[in-house]
């Protein structure tokens, strides 16, 4: 039975970057992905890469880092990840206040530009003006997800790397240390195995009696065949409903409930918006559930017919475009930052999930990973690290002791 220094569990874009740069430091690494063709969040997303985005020192470091590993990654992969850059045109939906959206942005790396209705216009002849107050404006990076996810596979291999196709049912454990990794077929023998599989990573993290702060969205989008029609630009709410949806669904008083199936922790929501491919063809979405089965089925005629609603509100010509409907998980963390890193309670146990700007810094963030594995510190590796959320957790309760001491206390002198 052959050993691996990593098996990487997960062959989307982060399982597919990681392998790449855990093969280029040296190590023996084995990818297991379960589906030839891929069905995940990578095969579905718009490809966006949100590199202005940053906030804090942090996440702007790693967007400035990945941005620039992508300029350069059709070089080093010898693959064509179509990256180019375009404008994203973030809409503002009428009889709201343009310049308080505006305002939201203030603390961005990159601040994007407030325009009005007819300037919106003009960089998108394709959007309904009488459905906006105006939109904000930034340089966006964009590429194919699945060339980028090809180019990376085809790049570990090249490493001397192995990719096996075949679904992960269950972790090896050797005393408290993972040792390897069990499929229906095969059991394969490692020092070290990570998650990187989005929205299932909980679930497998689970079964081995491992709980993290990483959750999940049901995303459900339409992909059109390349059309004749031309959109400028990437068009999005400015006011993304996503977040607000992953934030109320990860508050600690309902996290019990991701681990009972068959709940609905929030009303799903829809933030209509459109790319179109450099082939011509269009993703157009996208709706979101926070489901807590990950096997759980939606209504798809009604969640296209919202869909359709939705995007022909701000973009008429795309509403009655044939399309064909997909549903995907997609990982997300209780702060909205990954988590990456080794699982304090079981040595040789890592995790690299909850990305919620994945395509953008995923690059920057494997290359670290990786040199840390090598023995390398590094600094964003230990905050993004799953310990952090046990660390919050003992300082919420403290403060809850605190306050009820408080309490206590002025009980007594009343």
């Amino acid at each position: 039975m052959k050993s691996y220094d990593w098996i990487v569990v997960g062959g989307g874009i982060t399982g597919a970057a990681l392998s790449y740069e855990l093969a280029k430091k040296g190590f023996a690494v084995l990818l297991l992905e379960r589906d030839a063709t891929m069905q995940n969040a990578t095969r579905f997303s718009y490809g966006g890469l949100a590199y202005w985005s940053g906030t804090t020192d942090l996440t702007r470091q790693l967007c400035r880092e990945g941005i620039e590993r992508h300029r350069n990654l059709s070089a080093e992969l010898d693959a064509d990840t179509e990256f180019r850059e375009l404008d994203l045109l973030l809409t503002i939906d009428s009889g709201i206040d343009a310049e308080t959206v505006a305002a939201n942005y203030a603390d961005f790396a990159i601040v994007p530009q407030l325009l009005s209705v007819a300037e919106a216009g003009e960089l998108e002849p394709l959007l309904n003006k009488s459905a906006i107050a105006g939109a904000l404006t930034v340089r966006h990076g964009h590429i194919s997800p699945t060339a980028t996810n090809k180019a990376y596979c085809q790049g570990f291999v090249r490493l001397g790397g192995t990719i096996e196709f075949a679904e992960v049912v269950g972790l090896i454990e050797e005393g408290n240390r993972i040792s390897g990794v069990k499929t229906a077929q095969e059991i394969y023998c490692c020092e070290n195995a990570v998650v990187c599989a989005g929205g299932w990573s909980r679930s497998l993290l689970k079964a081995a009696g491992v709980s993290v702060e990483v959750y999940f969205t049901r995303a459900e989008i339409l992909s059109t065949a390349p059309v004749d029609l031309k959109l400028r630009t990437l068009v999005m709410p400015a006011l993304l409903k996503r977040f607000e949806l992953e934030a109320e669904s990860s508050k600690s008083e309902v996290n019990f409930l991701w681990d009972e199936p068959g709940k609905e922790l929030q009303p799903p929501v829809l933030d209509a918006g459109a790319i179109q491919f450099n082939d011509g063809s269009l993703r157009i979405g996208q709706l979101s559930r926070t489901l807590s089965d990950l096997n759980a089925k939606v209504d798809r005629q009604t969640s296209e017919k919202a869909i359709r609603a939705g995007i022909g509100k701000v973009l008429p010509a795309l509403e009655n475009l044939p399309a064909t409907w997909h549903d995907c998980i997609v990982a997300f963390s209780a702060d909205n930052l990954p988590v990456v890193g080794e699982i304090g309670s079981r040595p040789g146990l890592h995790v690299f999930s909850g990305l919620s700007n994945a395509l953008t810094i995923v690059p920057a963030l494997a290359e670290r990973f990786a040199k840390a594995a090598g023995g390398e510190e590094d600094r964003a590796i230990e905050l993004l690290s799953p310990s952090r959320f046990i660390a919050e957790e003992r300082r919420q309760k403290a403060e809850g002791r605190r306050q009820k001491a408080e309490g206590r206390r002025k009980k007594a002198e009343g």
